[in-house]
């Protein structure tokens, strides 16, 4: 689900864990896993595999609960395997390593956990929820979270900066709908009216989602026109300085 930068090489982008863990619990959190990160390494476990079981407790959480309306106990599971994020990075310091390989795993997990939370909303409302309304934003949120993350990693591979955040990026979606579905699940202890609270949650990550999409296009298209003006100019005066050049040297 994804590791520090200083560990897996990765972009300073929030993971799940991150994202629901401030600076001061991270740091608490990251002296008590420190040893059973050190135990893990001892018996040879590496942080790919910790990585891999944190994103499999995910999916597990999502589409095992979350289809059949449990969303108390789904969010708990959930909550559960994201301190993996926090383990396998703490091992990835104390083993030294830094790889592109890990980056790659921690970026195309990250995108494969996001689309089983959003994807069992998406079964719920469309069996035992019966709302076909928001099992549409369900998928909507699915599928705009993943081509949010596509265009900042297009437009960084095509040489842009994409100097732009958005209103809602992958942590405050995980944290909103994660937050809201744990609370709508209390519906099922008796808590009265606080189910709606995932669909106001869903429609918010939605909408939210629609906005930091067009930011992004927005920004990359700005600074497309800026970095191809840039390179016409260049083009523009060298012949010039090429000329002078020669006349210097003639």
């Amino acid at each position: 689900m994804g590791q520090p930068t200083a560990s897996r090489g990765r972009p300073a982008t929030p993971t799940l864990g991150k994202a629901m863990l401030n600076k001061y619990a991270r740091a608490f959190f990251t002296r008590v896993l420190t040893p059973f990160a050190a135990f893990l390494i001892r018996r040879g476990v590496s942080p790919d595999t910790v990585t891999l079981l944190g994103t499999a407790g995910v999916i597990a959480g999502a589409l095992v609960f979350y289809p059949r309306g449990e969303f108390f106990w789904g969010t708990v599971v959930i909550t559960l395997f994201v301190f993996s994020d926090l383990v396998d990075g703490n091992m990835a310091r104390q083993m030294g390593r830094s790889s592109r390989w890990g980056a790659f795993l921690d970026s195309t997990l990250d995108r494969v956990a996001d689309g089983a939370i959003f994807g069992g909303f998406a079964l719920w409302y469309a069996g035992g929820g019966n709302d076909n309304v928001l099992c549409a934003v369900s998928i909507f949120c699915l599928a705009s979270g993943q081509v949010v993350s596509y265009t900042k990693a297009r437009g960084e591979s095509i040489g842009l900066p994409v100097a732009v955040n958005g209103l809602v990026e992958r942590a405050e979606r995980l944290v909103i709908s994660l937050v809201a579905a744990g609370l709508s699940g209390l519906h099922k202890f008796g808590v009265p009216g606080i189910d709606v609270l995932l669909p106001i949650a869903l429609w918010i990550v939605a909408v939210g989602s629609l906005v930091t999409l067009i930011q992004r296009v927005v920004t990359v298209r700005r600074e497309s026109a800026e970095a191809e003006a840039e390179a016409a100019a260049s083009a523009d005066t060298a012949p010039g300085d090429s000329a002078r050049n020669s006349e210097a040297t003639s």
